[in-house]
């Protein structure tokens, strides 16, 4: 099926839509380079096509949407455009905060935040705090973040909540651990979706990825649009998650 083509054939109601969608934002930079302009250049674009997937979230009734924005191996790029990338972060939160507020967009930013600079730690938490009550979508920004920070993390929770006495070491499971993690409190992601050619979860939610229906496209990120996330949407719900069980199982409950 041609992909300018999805929109119109699927409507989003007629899909058996994730709760949550994961994505990892890939290929701004060679974006750019395509085009002979800088990188940098890439990375706004990507911002624009931040704001079409998240408007195309709202529009389908999407309950979460994480998005791998800056990972804690990100900081090896360049200097000159590590510092482009936080200049725009702040760009970014001060325009475009509002404008998520008013469309009831919760914004919460999970990864080691000590890392950045203050004024733009000050930004992020202005950002939860005026966004705090909004319940239409979540939207989750993953910055400095990587799964084994996170699971590590967790774990030297879990340890220390062991050390002081509250909590037995036996007590510590696959259930206290997962308690533990960013987004514990949201649903698991049902879809993730990498854009920019390669194939790999490259160190995003390890954990919280165990079951998800993985989807990847060649796409580069600013050219990702609505009619390709409806081809993401429309894969995701052609599949038949099982969870363990046979497909006959799975079948037999759905007629129950």
């Amino acid at each position: 099926m041609a992909q300018e083509n999805v929109q119109a054939e699927v409507q989003p109601t007629q899909l058996a839509l994730p709760r949550h969608v994961a994505i990892i934002m890939d290929g701004n930079g060679r974006w750019a380079k395509k085009k002979n302009l800088p990188r940098y250049m890439g990375h706004r674009e990507g911002v624009k096509a931040v704001r079409r997937i998240v408007s195309a979230c709202q529009k389908r009734g999407i309950e979460a949407l994480t998005l791998f924005a800056f990972s804690s191996e990100n900081w090896r790029r360049p200097k000159t455009e590590v510092g482009l990338l936080m200049d725009l972060f702040v760009h970014t939160l001060k325009k475009e905060v509002n404008r998520l507020d008013r469309n009831g967009v919760h914004i919460r930013f999970i990864g080691n935040l000590t890392a950045f600079d203050p004024k733009l730690r000050s930004l992020m938490d202005i950002a939860e705090q005026q966004t705090a009550h909004n319940h239409r979508l979540t939207l989750v920004i993953a910055v400095n973040y990587g799964g084994r920070w996170d699971l590590a993390e967790a774990a030297r929770r879990l340890a220390a909540r062991a050390m002081a006495g509250e909590l037995e070491v036996d007590d510590i499971d696959s259930e206290a651990l997962g308690g533990e993690l960013c987004i514990a409190d949201l649903p698991e992601p049902d879809l993730f979706i990498r854009t920019g050619g390669e194939q790999r979860i490259s160190n995003f939610l390890l954990w919280q990825l165990a079951y998800t229906e993985l989807y990847f496209t060649d796409l580069l990120w600013p050219d990702f649009t609505d009619a390709a996330f409806s081809e993401a949407l429309q894969s995701f719900a052609s599949r038949q998650r099982r969870f363990g069980q046979t497909g006959d199982q799975i079948e037999q409950s759905k007629r129950a």
